[in-house]
Parts: structure tokens; sequence; C-alpha cells
């Protein structure tokens, strides 16, 4: 098979994927945007709803909400990552891979479910004031308090992303430098810093996509504020009456618009140098010892640990043990009871677990596929249509989940169709796998930008085909990103809220749709015992994944 053959087929395999996954609901929100009537079959009254948008005083308020609110989650989400993942990745750090656990449970934990849990541990009475005497009510409540109560969520994405891509890039690029006369500080910031340029710009663009979707965490604290942003005011169009899909699909676009924009700088960021580090089989990493910087180096990931995951995740916990939330932490009102309606199938817990882990585990499969796909077919090949296809991959971040369910719905509820996946599960998968497609595609792209030609032709040279040469040349290259892409799409896909209340199947209940319905029936406890099982189920399955691999990297190393 020529280049150019195997290049057209990767490229029109990824572009029917993202066809499907992609292209089909975004489509069917632009159409509403443009035509009000489009649920109903009519393009009658195209962009009747513009003049109104445009004169609304709200727009310029909230778009500027939302801009900020994002640049300053993934600032904050930068500065404790960062220098983590540095640490991790060119130091012999103690207990690595505790650290690695510890630092992946944050975004394991539902958004809104982590908010919640920091409301009841700080707020006034909170758990915090049971124990310790005071509450940080106010703080909390304040723009600067939700900005970081989203950081903490989020920062795994760069966290991970920067330590693996640093860790293959290793210490020798600055031991170059330190030959040519540079201190230790000079060649990590010139040197090092740089080369994980790709890694940084992808898991930051990550961040602010997330934050400017997300709806929990500025529902719960922004309104307290004051500080309303455009995906709160989307549902707002959506949820109460009357009901408004063409405005709530205008403020849609402009998410998009802001969504496209950060996607733009990223790729003029990247486009600016030349990434590549990997030319050959990678060379063993020699990483440094800490020496006297070993406890403060301990005691910085203790902090991060206990801030991002100890405190909501004990909240959680305190709220599943307690038989009332208004009983208090005292011992007669803690037990096990709501962890032992989740093991006799109450109110459908189990159903609802399974469901959810197997729309998971598909999700990330499928996300993956599709992601490594298109990634390869932007980076190293040249069919025509490859920026419109990363362009594409961009999309789906900037789109609510509620407004991600709207297109499916209008796209896949048209008479004309012989066939339908609504009603099925399949709409659930679709929905998971078109919000959270740009992780697996970002991951792969930082990581693809890294290597360089030679190696895949040499492998031409040697007579492997464009298939041969990426599942033996690129994919094991690549595959340790991806993992952990798909990793935190599993975690996410689990967990899944505004999408599913809107596009499940009667009678089907994911997690996500469990705990909402516990909260809305007043079973608080019941709920956040669910949550728990979720959180600690989402982050041993991904463990179990890491070790087998590493296990099968150990052992191919030695030859077995």
């Amino acid at each position: 098979m020529s280049v150019s053959s195997g290049a057209g087929a990767f490229g029109w395999s990824a572009a029917a994927g993202l066809g499907l996954v992609v292209a089909v609901p975004v489509a069917f929100v632009v159409l509403q945007a443009i035509f009000p009537e489009i649920g109903a079959g009519s393009f009658a009254k195209p962009f009747e709803h513009l003049p109104k948008l445009l004169d609304d005083p709200k727009l310029i308020r909230l778009t500027f909400n939302t801009l900020a609110l994002g640049i300053g989650v993934a600032a904050l989400a930068a500065a404790i990552a960062v220098p983590l993942a540095i640490l991790r990745a060119l130091f012999r750090v103690p207990f690595a891979k505790f650290w690695d656990v510890a630092m992946l449970v944050p975004f394991m934990i539902p958004p809104y479910i982590a908010t919640l849990g920091w409301v009841l541990t700080l707020q006034p009475r909170g758990y915090a004031q049971q124990i310790f005497g005071f509450h940080l009510g106010p703080f909390l409540f304040s723009v600067w308090g939700m900005a970081l109560v989203m950081a903490l969520h989020t920062f795994p994405l760069v966290y991970f992303a920067v330590s693996r891509i640093v860790e293959a890039i290793g210490a020798r690029w600055a031991d170059v430098a330190r030959v040519f006369g540079a201190t230790p500080g000079r060649a990590f910031w010139r040197v090092t810093l740089p080369l994980a340029t790709p890694g940084l710009a992808a898991s930051l663009l990550l961040v602010f996509a997330a934050t400017i979707e997300e709806y929990g965490t500025p529902a719960t604290l922004g309104r307290r504020s004051g500080f309303d942003v455009l995906v709160t005011e989307i549902d707002h169009r959506v949820a109460d009456w009357p009901i408004d899909l063409a405005g709530a699909a205008l403020f849609s676009l402009i998410l998009v618009a802001l969504s496209l924009a950060a996607f733009l700088i990223q790729r003029k960021v990247v486009a600016r140098g030349n990434w590549v580090t990997t030319s050959g089989k990678p060379l063993d990493k020699d990483k440094r010892e800490l020496g006297a910087w070993t406890v403060p180096v301990l005691v910085f990931f203790t902090l991060v640990a206990v801030v991002a995951t100890l405190i909501p995740l004990g909240g959680i916990l305190a709220t599943a043990l307690s038989r009332t939330v208004s009983g208090g932490l005292v011992l007669g009102n803690l037990g096990l009871q709501h962890f032992a309606a989740i093991g006799n199938d109450g109110a459908g817990a189990m159903r609802a677990l399974t469901t959810s882990v197997t729309l998971g585990i598909a999700t990330a499969l499928l996300t993956g596929a599709l992601g490594v796909g298109t990634a390869y077919v932007v980076v190293k090949t040249k069919f025509r249509a490859r920026e419109a296809l990363d362009m594409l991959t961009a999309l789906p971040h900037a789109l609510p989940g509620v407004v991600v369910a709207v297109g499916l719905i209008l796209a896949w509820n048209q008479p004309a169709l012989p066939f339908t996946p609504y009603g099925t599960q399949l709409i659930l998968l679709l929905a998971y796998a078109c919000i959270l497609l740009p992780q697996p595609v970002r991951y792969a792209t930082a990581t693809l930008v890294q290597i360089g030609d030679s190696l895949e032709a040499a492998a031409r040279v040697s007579g492997a085909n464009a298939f041969v040469a990426f599942r033996r040349i690129v994919l094991p290259l690549i595959a340790p990103s991806v993992v952990t892409a798909m990793l935190l799409v599993f975690a996410v896909a689990t967990r899944e809220l505004v999408a599913s209340t809107l596009v499940a199947p009667v009678g089907t209940q994911t997690v996500a749709t469990f705990i909402w319905k516990q909260f809305d029936q007043g079973s608080v406890g019941l709920g956040m015992a669910m949550a728990f099982v979720a959180i600690v189920l989402t982050t041993i399955i991904p463990l179990v994944v890491i070790g087998f691999l590493g296990r099968r990297e150990t052992l191919a190393g030695k030859g077995v």
C-alpha cells in the first residue's frame, strides 16, 4: 500500500467517524440556531432570534465572565500541576506511584459531587466548623473560591500530560545545555519546559474548554456570588419555561467561538517551534535524587493531595455515612445503611453502576480509536481535509452536554430515518463520545508532534506498509499518552450528568442520574454513598489497567 493510499484510508475513516459522532449533533445545533422551527421540520424564519440576542444586555457580561473563568482556572491548574509534574518526571520522588493515584482521584470525583462536598465541609456549620471551629463560606462562595474548586478538579489533566511528556524527554537535553555552561535553572526554563510546550498547551486547552462548559460548579457556587456564565444561561433557556432552544443554540455558538479561539492559539503556539524529541529508541531515564529537597517536595505533594483529594472526598464520605445531614458528625448519626442499600440494589443502584461502567469502557475504546486515527491524520499525513478534521475535534468541548443532547435529539428524531439509536443505550454512547473526544485527540496530537518522521520512513524502506508502520512504530510510542487519555475519558463518561438526564432511554439509569434522582428526592446520604462507590470503582479500574500495562512493559524489557 502506497503512502498516499494509506493516508487516504486513515483520513476517510477518521472523517466518517467524526461525521457520525461530532458533525451530526453540531450541525443540528447550528441549524437550530439559524432556524428556530427546525425541530418541527421547518426552515422558516431564519435568524429570527439573532437581533434579540445581540440586544440582550447580559451577552457581553456572560461572555466576559465565561472567558475570565476559563483563563483563571487554566492558570490556577497550571500553577498547581506544572511544578508537581516536573518534579515527578525528572526526580526520584518517594512513593511516586502513590502520588499519581492521589493526583488522579480529584478528576474521578464528579464536579457537581465535589462541589457539594466542598459546600458541606466549608459552609457555616459545616464539617470543618464542627471539627475545627471555623468555616470558609465567604471565600467558597466567591469567584476565586469557585475558580479554585474547578482548578482542583481539572489540574490532573495538566499533571499527567506534562509529567508523561517531560519524562519521555528526560534530562538529556538539559544536560547538553549544562555542558555549554547553563545553570540548572536556566537549563530548565530554556530547554526542558519549552520542550514540554505541546503537552502543556494541549492540556491547558482541555482545562479551558472543560471549564467554560462545566455547569454544576457555576450553578452551585456562581449563583450565590452573582457570577453567571454562558452555560448557566443556556441551561436556563432549555430547562425553564418558556423553553428557548434557538436562544440556547445561539449562546452555545458563542461557547464554540471561545473554544475555537483557544484552539487556534494553541495551534499557533505549537506551530512556532520544532518539538521533535523522539527520533530513535528511547533512552533510559536517569532521574535525579532530591537530596535535601526530599522533605519539602513530600510536603508539597501531601498538601496538594490533602486539599484536592481528602477534603472533598472526606465531605462525600461523611455525608454517605450520616443517617441525616442535619444530625451532624456524631457517632449516633453514623452508619453503613446507605452502602447496604446499594449492595441490595436499592432503587436500582447496582444496575445503574453496571450500565455506567459498561458505557464508560465503550466510550474510552471508541474515542481512543477515533482520537488516535484523527491525530495521526492531522499530524503525520497530507490529507487535504486534515485541518478541518482537527478543528472539528475541538468543537465538542465547547458545547455543554445539554446542547449536545439537544443536537442528538433533533438529529435522530427525524421521521425519514430508517433507523435511530434514540431510545437505546447507543444514544448515550454517541453523546459521551461527542463530549469527550477532544481528550484523546489532544493527548495523541501532543505526542505525535514529538515523533520524528524518520522512524516510519525506516519502516517503509524495510518493506512495511502504512498500517504496519503505524501499528509497529507509531502506536507503541503514543500508547502511554493515549491510554492516560482513555482512562480520563472512562472516568468522565461513568459520571456524565446533563446529557444522561436528557437522552437516557426510559428505564435506564446511570450513576449520575441515580445520584441526581436521590438528591431530588432528599436522599442525599444514599446519593453520596453511590458517588463514593463510583469514585472508588473508577479509580481502581484505571489503576488495574496501568498496573497491567506496566507489568507488560517490564516483561518486554526483560525479553520475556
